[in-house]
């Protein structure tokens, strides 16, 4: 008898001692996982992890960023919108340790969202060095753009030449740049029309000046004040389609441009059913526009753009298109002629850098305006390079990067018939099957 209590002292001592150590092993998991957080995106666009120029937009911000959403706990349907919150937040703040949420709801404290200007039912407030910008939707493009424009600090003014039926910033023709306008005020760009037939001269506070195209000659006074603006070291987007310069040959000859006729020819639309007009590019220059952008790029009716070389400008080809392709100079059908057409592969875009006094000049020429248009921004990387333009000469080198993508489509369409199999399957067929098995095993465990 002593002998079996010893014993059963004994493994009630080992059970206890296991159960302490079990206990212990459980609270040094919860504490390392508190510490150590690790995290796999098995999702097929990796949708939950940020993008590469997101993240690369939070490595910018040197500082710590205050986001205070002004939302309900739940919405009317009931669901937590704090919560929500947060874990949309939560990537940014993985990324940037000082990103600080505050959650406040407008109902219990209507005070602090009528001073903070608070309109919209769940309205976020990002707040970087004293600048605020205030977003209502929930995806990385909107957020990621919201600290773009903190980044930038103050507003850049971008304008464009108009009155001689140019392509506008503004405009919803499908020849216009209107969604590519929408895009830089999305990034914190402020954008107005310049007619220089009335006014003196090109402003000095616009970052930069657009040209795209326009439709009917300029006046001399007009070309005069374009050189005046470039002489004292302006920055230009000049988009060059293939027809007449319309009285820009004197900008042209400043800038040491070479404008061959002609429209350039590409055998490699065909892979993408499209005319030989339209010019696909996938390589591009070493430059910091360019740099890392792996994005293809389509530009209809391009033109070719040669320069002289000189020690005034230093030029750097920026799109090369049509590497088995040629440039035509008579009608665009048929087959490249080696004896009559320029062969490729063809620069479309170069940029243009010197110093003027303590500033550096940018320039960037493309043959051709299209590309941004309305009607062809969305296509491959197109929107993305055309930003990348702006941001370099307005002299956000900084900026220069892939811009973060949107949301993918997450969401799953299935058909009646196969919903209600699912529910036939789930609901009766499985708990069906679970019981006639349990009760041919009590069967059989009776049987012996």
């Amino acid at each position: 008898m002593e002998i079996a209590r010893k014993r059963r002292l004994q493994s009630i001592v080992h059970h206890g001692l296991f159960v302490v150590l079990l206990l212990l092993l459980v609270a040094l998991l919860a504490v390392l996982a508190r510490l150590y957080r690790v995290e796999v995106d098995l999702t097929r666009e990796h949708r939950n992890t940020l993008s590469a120029a997101t993240q690369e937009v939070l490595k910018r911000l040197d500082g710590p960023v205050s986001v205070t959403a002004y939302a309900m706990v739940q919405d009317a349907r009931g669901e937590p919108l704090h919560r929500r919150i947060e874990e949309f937040v939560r990537p940014y703040q993985r990324a940037k340790p000082d990103v600080a949420l505050v959650l406040v709801d407008p109902r219990e404290q209507p005070q602090a969202a009528a001073k903070a200007g608070v309109r919209a039912p769940v309205e976020l407030v990002v707040e970087y060095k004293r600048r605020t910008v205030h977003i209502t939707e929930f995806n990385e493009q909107v957020f990621a753009n919201a600290l773009m424009r903190l980044a930038r600090g103050a507003e850049r003014l971008v304008l464009w030449l108009d009155g001689h039926g140019e392509r506008k910033l503004d405009g919803a023709a499908n020849h216009d740049l209107g969604e590519f306008g929408r895009q830089l005020e999305s990034k914190g760009f402020r954008l107005g029309s310049l007619s220089l037939v009335l006014a003196q001269e090109v402003p000095s506070n616009a970052a930069l000046l657009v040209i795209a195209s326009p439709q009917v000659d300029l006046l001399p006074a007009e070309v005069q004040k374009l050189r005046r603006y470039l002489a004292v070291g302006g920055n230009l987007l000049w988009l060059i389609d293939p027809e007449p310069l319309r009285g820009l040959a004197p900008v042209a000859e400043l800038l040491g441009l070479v404008l061959t006729p002609g429209m350039v020819i590409d055998p490699e639309a065909a892979r993408l059913n499209a005319p030989p007009s339209l010019a696909v590019a996938a390589v591009y220059g070493r430059h910091a526009i360019t740099d890392g952008f792996n994005l293809v790029t389509v530009f209809p009716q391009a033109r070719q753009i040669n320069t002289i070389d000189g020690d005034e400008w230093r030029i750097r080809p920026l799109v090369e298109v049509a590497p088995r392709g040629c440039v035509k100079t008579g009608k665009p059908e048929g087959r490249c002629d080696p004896s009559r057409d320029i062969p490729g592969p063809i620069v479309i875009a170069t940029a243009f850098e010197r110093a003027v006094g303590d500033r550096q000049q940018r320039v960037v020429v493309v043959g051709n305006g299209s590309f941004l248009s309305n009607a062809f921004i969305g296509n491959g990387g197109n929107r993305d390079l055309g930003i990348n333009f702006v941001n370099w000469l307005s002299g956000d080198d900084n900026l220069i990067t892939l811009q973060p993508r949107g949301v993918a489509d997450s969401s799953i369409k299935i058909d009646q018939t196969i919903l209600y199999l699912i529910a036939i399957a789930f609901l009766i067929v499985i708990p069906l099957a679970f019981m006639i098995t349990g009760a041919v095993i009590w069967w059989r465990r009776r049987r012996i």
